[in-house]
């Protein structure tokens, strides 16, 4: 891991460590593997002597996954290219030992199958800074989510709940954002587990997109609005002409968000102050600071 990984995003989370190598029962050090056969379904083969690990790999991994289910993962980050870890793009060689990355390693495939909704990531594609900010700002909506349960306040609490997030979802999806709306309108009609498991599934599913400069800065165009009758002339231009060089990727986007916090401080604006989408994540971990 890197030490953004290790030191930085250290501070809020705990690690489990998985090794699906070495938990499985194979030796260290070991003959090197990898994914023959169909990318959909390959098996797991010493390059070699040609031994097949696919059975052995497979019985350990869904196990592994049972027993993670006691650890209350809010993500998980897998090895880049690994047959085991792997979660995209992993070279599978066919009958003429030639490669297409088209393969998900198999310890991989069985946890993503067993945690459909969990964030996870490949730690390499973590230095690309949009990939990195999408992955922690899931983990903390997923903590927020968590709490919640934990809280059992029942439709009350999930109308907070979703107020609290509803800018941050439509940075994100414009479609998840009205289908949520409108579950979370008709929740008395639903049982409450069944609202639950359902509005999680679309808040995961819709936070996986990406929030782009555009999708961020319809976003803060929308909260200028609440201060129509509040900024001056020339406080609204710096506004608008600060959320326009966003929206161009001139600056980051702490730059307005960090201008609309200081209005919805001075303001005090009942409604955006509660927006977890000006604080979705520690400011130490400085997600929003690239352009």
């Amino acid at each position: 891991m890197d030490h953004f990984l290790t030191g930085t995003l250290g501070q809020y989370v705990e690690y489990v460590a998985v090794c699906p190598e070495v938990e499985c029962g194979m030796p260290v050090p070991r003959e090197a593997m990898h994914l023959v056969g169909d990318p959909a379904s390959p098996r797991l083969v010493t390059i070699q002597t040609g031994i097949d690990k696919t059975s052995q790999m497979m019985n350990w991994a869904e196990r592994r996954v049972a027993e993670l289910e006691k650890e209350n993962l809010m993500g998980f980050i897998f090895k880049s290219d690994s047959p085991s870890s792997g979660m995209e793009r992993v070279k599978v060689y066919n009958e003429k030992n030639m490669a297409a990355p088209k393969g998900v390693g198999m310890f991989a495939r069985v946890f993503m199958e067993h945690f459909p909704l969990l964030p996870v990531a490949e730690e390499g594609r973590l230095h690309d800074a949009e990939l990195r900010e999408n992955f922690i700002e899931r983990i903390f909506t997923l903590a927020r989510w968590r709490v919640f349960l934990a809280g059992n306040t029942g439709l009350g609490g999930l109308v907070e709940f979703h107020a609290k997030h509803k800018l941050l979802i439509l940075s994100h999806s414009a479609k998840h954002y009205q289908e949520m709306g409108r579950l979370v309108a008709g929740a008395k009609k639903i049982p409450l587990q069944k609202l639950y498991s359902e509005y999680q599934r679309q808040l995961m599913e819709g936070m996986k997109l990406k929030a782009t400069s555009k999708k961020n800065a319809n976003v803060l165009m929308h909260m200028v609005g609440y201060f129509r009758n509040h900024l001056s002339a020339g406080e609204k231009t710096e506004m608008l002409d600060v959320i326009e060089l966003y929206r161009k990727k001139q600056i980051p986007l702490i730059v307005p968000i960090t201008l609309l916090n200081h209005y919805v401080r001075k303001f005090a604006h009942p409604y955006l102050k509660d927006q977890c989408y000006l604080n979705p994540h520690p400011v130490e971990l400085q997600l929003r600071n690239h352009v």
